[in-house]
């Protein structure tokens, strides 16, 4: 795809959980929020859906995030979907996880292979949530969300080992409550995304 041209309608969706939806942060706009306030200082007439749900798993994304698009991705404009999930799926409930490992693949690879047919697509790997155990098991996921989206061909963003390595993230969870950042670190998150050799809306630094 060509590089999208500034201003024109630019129309994108964001799917995922409660990091999606920027729980905890005070100014309300998470991480999605200000990569999309970066595009509109880049030059980018840019209409944001921000269809994060709380606790949402891969699941719950894979069965329900075509018919939002569609309902939202009108004719007419330059249309992109994002999506960010599978931190829920590593959450234990009693002796098996939410989503096991085996189902969560599956899912991310149906959704994402159906999204790249309809409009172009890009993946940003599942976060830390603060617990040390769960944190592994996400950060083993987002490895192998990583290989698969090498084998389907989509542009994929793995933050978690990143975000768990990082003070700034630590410290700002730890302030927050305990699981979601606050503002410094839906900052730092989207400070990655707009960086992003593969972001559409790049800023001037890439990595």
């Amino acid at each position: 795809m060509a590089e999208p041209a500034p201003g024109n309608d630019h129309r994108i969706c964001f799917f995922g959980d409660s990091m999606v939806q920027g729980t905890s942060d005070p100014t309300c706009q998470g991480w999605v929020g200000r990569v999309g306030a970066a595009a509109w200082n880049q030059g980018y007439a840019l209409t944001l859906h921000n269809l994060g749900i709380r606790g949402a798993t891969s699941a719950d994304v894979s069965a329900r995030w075509r018919a939002e698009a569609l309902a939202r991705l009108q004719a007419g404009s330059h249309k992109y979907l994002v999506f960010c999930f599978g931190a829920n799926d590593t959450t234990r409930l009693g002796e098996d996880l939410r989503v096991p490992l085996a189902r969560s693949l599956a899912h991310f690879s149906r959704t994402v292979s159906d999204a790249q047919l309809l409009h172009p697509t890009r993946v940003v790997g599942p976060f830390p949530v603060g617990e040390a155990t769960q944190d592994a098991r996400t950060r083993e996921l987002c490895a192998r969300y990583a290989e698969r989206a090498r084998a389907l061909g989509v542009h994929y963003l793995p933050v978690a080992g990143q975000l768990m390595d990082s003070s700034l993230w630590r410290d700002d969870v730890a302030a927050s409550d305990g699981c979601h950042p606050g503002a410094a670190g839906y900052q730092l998150v989207a400070d990655m995304v707009c960086a992003w050799s593969a972001w559409w809306f790049r800023s001037s630094t890439s990595f």
